[in-house]
């Protein structure tokens, strides 16, 4: 499939400092995992997709000037000036695409580098085949630990996201967990985020709640579970990072 064919791009959520991991002089998603920039991996599959530099959204902000450096023309760039959370930085990087996509893939580059092409297109597959207006990519894991659990009705059907911050007991044990990689309607999405809540607790403009828009609006929305969990790893930590350095190298070694 070609992404741009069909009306769709991507946006990348490349802003975010890296406190936990120590960042003091370079952007999170510029920390290397096999000797390269942990969101090149991500460009390198969206290409891959067909999408050309207008239909790629770097959105920036801590240190730019490196991110820049590196992609030069690759990619298109959104300034992300304040810090407001994830929806927000969505937000802006739509605003940069071109007037004719009616579809955004909107990711983070700190957790996509081993998305496969064909992950990535089923996902887009699946929600073109939909009219639903947010389709969520959810994974299932061992010890989500202070990740946002996926709720389902007793039917499966997908109804919503409960951050860390407010999981009952019971909710601790679901082992689906939200990717962050999400699907939007674009029109939708614009529509709605100038009257987006701030997450309760967090007080930042989170993706979660895109989600309960779609609920009060009363539109369609659908959760598509990875097929092999391990192409979604988030880095947090100075272990993670050695970790997904670890995973990229054999990787490398299997391919010689």
């Amino acid at each position: 499939m070609n992404l741009k064919e069909k009306h769709v791009a991507a946006v990348v959520l490349a802003a975010g400092k890296g406190t936990r991991l120590g960042c003091t002089d370079i952007p999170k998603v510029m920390l290397e995992i096999a000797n390269r920039p942990m969101v090149s991996y991500t460009i390198d599959t969206l290409e891959e997709l067909g999408l050309l530099a207008s239909s790629i959204v770097l959105v920036v902000g801590y240190q730019r000037l490196q991110v820049k450096d590196y992609f030069g023309t690759r990619v298109t760039y959104a300034e992300q000036e304040q810090q407001l959370g994830t929806a927000h930085a969505a937000y802006v990087g739509m605003r940069e695409l071109e007037l004719d996509v009616e579809h955004v893939v909107v990711m983070g580059g700190d957790d996509s580098a081993f998305y496969t092409p064909r992950t990535l297109e089923r996902l887009v597959e699946q929600h073109l085949a939909t009219d639903c207006v947010l389709s969520l990519l959810t994974s299932r894991i061992d010890r989500p630990m202070n990740l946002g659990r996926v709720l389902r009705d007793d039917d499966g059907e997908f109804i919503g996201v409960v951050e860390k911050e407010n999981m009952t007991e019971a909710q601790k044990q679901i082992d689906e967990i939200s990717t962050g990689t999400f699907v939007f309607n674009r029109v939708w999405y614009e529509r709605i985020f100038p009257t987006m809540p701030k997450i309760p607790g967090l007080g930042e403009f989170g993706l979660p709640m895109a989600i309960e828009m779609v609920r009060q609006e009363g539109c369609n929305m659908q959760a598509i579970e990875l097929e092999n969990s391990n192409e979604w790893f988030g880095i947090n930590t100075l272990e993670e990072l050695s970790e997904a350095n670890r995973r990229k190298e054999g990787k490398k070694e299997r391919r010689k």
